[in-house]
């Protein structure tokens, strides 16, 4: 879009402040949707994931390309008073995306011995990227990390942002392949799954630590926390079963069930906020106090997930790109610094699930493939980084940093899994059909 254009829509209605603030917002909402959409294509167009497309159109929008080539322009499309509107919009997104990711896990073992095996995942997927992670931050702190923030809460962001692994995503590949009731799918799920809860447990008391002035000062929020949990799946939870039964019956989510859907997120987002942990938390526990209906989780991601990712997703994506700086990963200390990071991130997910999932008896070949999907981050880590930016927890370099190890890992991912397990040998490892196939978890594009 022109700058001239640009400045002219902003300055159409001076007497209205809303009017003018309307005519501001939406030019940029139509640039953000439009450069998702190009980007997204192209990435499919690569044979990578649509997010992965829209993750690098956030970073473009951003002072790395669109600011530094038209600084004038990216100031005028974005200018102060829209950048609030903006984290409005993409805290409902992530609010809503985070509550239809907990609505689609699934936790049940559909094997004997299967929760021990994924727990085993889990801890090979956490644990060496959590220590290389932490490790790595006590090396760069002096480097990257805010003054106020002590070593080891820095530290453990660092080793808790590498933890993730970019769940919807994984889920997306294997289903498409038809692997999600082998072995080594549902291991790879429940695995997954597992991580991300943990790191999202780990986050939580890192905020609550950080706003409340240490250990014994997050005791309050911590606390709440926990109680909010329980009341969510002991409370709200079985509240719902009947609106799961009801769906299940009749194919359909009436209106009612449409405005229960959206309330419970979203006021559940605004205790957590209340709490002191983030919106997202709150989102998230919310989809899993939903109804666990096959039936009802197939409805609620065909109503909600398309409108999330299209229009709500792309905002946050770029909200991150304005924060992101890869301009200022220059000099030889900084690259050094993100090398470590990328280096401690990659090796902790990709050889610890590996060398976990070698020991749960699988082949090599299967093995190293799921330890590619594990090391993506996707959508996971941005959400992360992004509370940590927000809170006031990590400087905008390691932020810039952790951007590009998200768009690095989650575009290994793909190639990783094709290069370990080529499709000519995956009917080997797939599972008998059964005869119901299961809902699809959330993906972060439908």
């Amino acid at each position: 879009m022109p700058p001239t254009l640009v400045m002219n829509l902003a300055h159409v209605a001076p007497s209205d402040p809303n009017l003018s603030l309307v005519l501001k917002v939406l030019p940029a909402l139509v640039v953000i949707l439009i450069t998702a959409a190009i980007c997204g294509r192209l990435a499919q167009l690569v044979m990578q994931p649509r997010v992965l497309g829209e993750m690098v159109a956030g970073v473009l929008l951003g002072p790395t390309l669109f600011g530094w080539l038209f600084p004038g322009a990216q100031a005028t499309l974005f200018p102060p008073e829209v950048r609030p509107v903006l984290y409005v919009l993409s805290t409902i997104g992530l609010t809503l995306y985070m509550f239809l990711v907990g609505a689609g896990l699934d936790h049940t073992a559909g094997t004997p011995g299967e929760a021990r095996k994924a727990s085993v995942l889990a801890a090979s997927g956490i644990l060496p990227s959590l220590l290389l992670g932490a490790g790595a931050g006590l090396v760069l702190y002096d480097l990257l990390s805010r003054p106020e923030v002590p070593p080891l809460q820095f530290a453990l962001f660092v080793g808790g942002a590498l933890s993730l692994t970019a769940f919807p995503m994984l889920a997306r590949i294997l289903y498409e392949r038809g692997l999600e009731n082998s072995p080594l799918g549902r291991l790879s799920l429940l695995g997954a799954s597992i991580d991300d809860a943990l790191a999202w447990c780990l986050l939580a008391v890192l905020t609550a630590m950080h706003l409340g002035d240490g250990p014994a000062g997050a005791l309050p929020t911590v606390v709440l926390t926990a109680l909010f949990a329980i009341v969510m799946l002991k409370v709200v939870a079985p509240l719902l079963r009947p609106m799961g039964d009801s769906v299940a019956r009749t194919g359909r989510l009436g209106p009612t069930g449409m405005y229960v859907v959206i309330l419970v997120p979203l006021a559940a987002g605004w205790m957590t906020d209340w709490i002191g942990v983030y919106s997202v938390f709150g989102g998230f526990f919310a989809g899993l106090a939903m109804p666990r209906n096959p039936e009802f989780r197939q409805v609620l991601h065909g109503r909600m997930m398309e409108v999330v990712s299209t229009l709500l997703l792309p905002v946050f994506f770029t909200f991150s790109g304005l924060n992101t700086q890869l301009g200022g990963i220059t000099g030889g200390a900084m690259v050094l610094a993100f090398l470590l990071i990328l280096a401690a991130g990659f090796a902790g997910k990709y050889f610890g699930c590996s060398l976990a999932m070698r020991g749960l008896g699988f082949s090599w070949r299967e093995s190293y493939a799921v330890g590619g999907l594990m090391n993506a981050r996707g959508l996971m880590i941005l959400i992360f980084i992004n509370i940590g930016l927000a809170q006031q927890m990590i400087t905008t370099e390691l932020f810039s940093m952790l951007v590009l190890v998200a768009v690095l890992t989650t575009a290994a991912a793909l190639p990783l899994y094709k290069l370990a397990l080529p499709e000519r040998l995956e009917p080997t490892t797939k599972a008998e059909a059964p005869a119901e196939r299961p809902v699809e978890v959330p993906s972060s594009s439908p």
